[in-house]
């Protein structure tokens, strides 16, 4: 039975197939328009950019972080809202999660909670906290549609079992943090990234899963990163120099959600079949 009605577009028909090489397409599509769009800000407001500091000012930050992410979350929406999927992708997962799964959630608020509390704000200039948690939340909306939303949503429209939907959504999701070296990170700071990357997005999936819907992966992706970046006053950076207990505290947190990403590895099983077959769990 066909998924497709003869007015379906050829674009929608190629897209509705799904596969891992078309998530793939679309993660390396938005990741060249994305770092596109971010030379385009720096070559129009690079002056407004402290390369010293992205977090000296609001305007550091601004054009910085958060207008290359709004550029990339319009190609995002522009795309998404083509192929007509926003329902599907804030719709009801159409897989339950298991009891062991509130641990990667459960992680994640931990560390965001440790963070809001240890956090020197008055080490930042007024305005930069408020602009780096709006441009967090994007930074969730964006990675979360993409690699929890578009990804796995291709991924199950291809059968695939939910151990493969959750190890290459996740590998995306990681592998997408290697641009950092384009910045003239290390490659071993990169390398370790996307290790850790990986980790957090098993764990973002099995929030996906436990919670049942898009929006919860991307409000705590969406706390997370901001809460990480005024910590350590960076981008995938290590906090350098003394401070709180609270900090201190949350410091492990890659660790742990690598551990989780393990048992997630172990455990995870089934498979969303096509809409018209049902769901085998």
């Amino acid at each position: 039975m066909s998924t497709t009605s003869p007015s379906t577009s050829g674009w929608t028909t190629f897209w509705n197939r799904g596969g891992w090489w078309r998530a793939v397409l679309v993660a390396v599509a938005y990741l060249a328009l994305y770092i596109l769009g971010g030379q385009l800000v720096g070559a129009l407001f690079g002056d407004q950019v402290d390369s010293e500091d992205l977090f000296a000012t609001p305007q550091s930050v601004f054009f910085g972080l958060f207008l290359p992410l709004a550029i990339g979350a319009v190609v995002l929406i522009a795309f998404v809202a083509s192929l007509h999927w926003f329902p599907a992708l804030f719709a009801r997962q159409p897989i339950g999660g298991r009891w062991w799964m509130w641990l990667a959630p459960v992680a994640v608020v931990a560390a965001i909670v440790l963070r809001l509390l240890g956090i020197d704000y008055a080490s930042y200039a007024a305005g930069v906290v408020a602009v780096t948690f709006i441009s967090g939340l994007l930074v969730g909306f964006v990675e979360e549609i993409l690699t929890r939303g578009i990804a796995v949503k291709m991924l199950r429209d291809a059968g695939k079992s939910e151990w493969v939907v959750m190890v290459v959504s996740s590998l995306i999701f990681g592998l997408l943090h290697a641009s950092n070296i384009l910045g003239g990170q290390e490659v071993l700071t990169v390398a370790l990234t996307v290790v850790f990357a990986f980790g957090f997005g098993i764990c973002m999936y099995l929030t996906l899963r436990v919670t049942g819907n898009l929006i919860w992966p991307m409000l705590l992706h969406g706390l997370y990163d901001p809460t990480l970046f005024l910590a350590t006053g960076g981008i995938d950076e290590a906090h350098s120099g003394p401070q709180s207990e609270l900090l201190t505290l949350a410091g492990p947190s890659n660790m742990i959600f690598i551990l989780i990403a393990v048992v997630g590895l172990i455990f995870v099983r089934g498979r969303v079949k096509p809409a018209h077959e049902g769901v085998v769990a």
